[in-house]
């Protein structure tokens, strides 16, 4: 069952719960993008405050996910969807673990974030590890739009900025290290950075995981693992399959 199969039933009910869930894992989505915005401002903008209303917040998160999760287990329960409609179950099921999880770094950030705050700050104003904010809060919001879309095409490409975004940790990494042998002075300095940059790392992951939910719900396939040459391979294959309507 291929992607115009998604969202037609005999139950016009059944049709509106699919939906209501799937607006809910948008909602969800929209504030942790919201969570990752401030976060990455409280940084920039030496704001403690703002850092810690980013952890406080998480609760919300939380309690959403449970929400979709209960919605999700009634589905199952009540509705036994079969085909297309389990996998668009399925992938809400997991999708909502890993925006939680997103949730659960960007918490991570504005603790650190808060206290950066307190500490001198270098010239640069962690330029590089805005940078790799604002890769990351790409990647997080084209998964999100791949979803609503049930965009193969797009998520294979955030699929691929993940390259990047790992290629960009590893960076700040190693410079973290030098600058701690060089002045042991910048070491709490320098483990916040880099504990951030992984927390921004892992969310880059979280969101790759999103577009690979993507492309199974759409297409059937399981591409986690599979490296990207043959996730391109499925996505074109599907969409082919697509395009001449068999």
């Amino acid at each position: 069952m291929e992607v115009e199969d998604l969202g037609h039933h005999i139950s016009r009910r059944f049709n509106e719960d699919l939906e209501r869930v799937r607006n809910s894992v948008l909602s969800m989505g929209g504030l942790v993008e919201e969570q990752l915005d401030r976060a990455i401002k409280a940084l920039s903008d030496a704001d403690s405050r703002l850092g810690l209303q980013v952890a406080e917040d998480d609760v919300k998160v939380n309690r959403m996910e449970v929400s979709i999760d209960e919605e999700c287990s009634r589905i199952l329960a009540t509705r036994a969807p079969t085909a297309g409609d389990l996998r668009l179950v399925i992938a809400i099921i997991k999708t909502i673990t890993d925006l939680e999880r997103i949730g659960d770094e960007a918490e991570k950030i504005g603790v650190l974030a808060a206290r950066l705050a307190s500490v001198e700050r270098p010239t640069t104003n962690y330029r590089e590890l805005r940078n790799l904010a604002r890769h990351v809060k790409q990647m997080v919001h084209g998964a999100l739009n791949a979803f609503a879309r049930l965009d193969t095409k797009g998520a294979l490409e955030v699929v691929k900025a993940d390259d990047t975004v790992d290629e960009e940790y590893e960076s700040i990494y190693r410079q973290g290290i030098t600058f701690m042998m060089e002045d042991p002075r910048t070491i709490t300095r320098m483990m916040d950075l880099t504990w951030m940059a992984r927390a921004l790392e892992r969310i880059g992951d979280h969101a790759k995981n999103i577009c690979e939910y993507v492309i199974f719900m759409v297409h059937g396939k399981d591409v986690r693992h599979i490296g990207i040459k043959n996730i391109e391979a499925e996505v074109e294959q599907g969409s082919r399959r697509v395009e001449s309507g068999s």
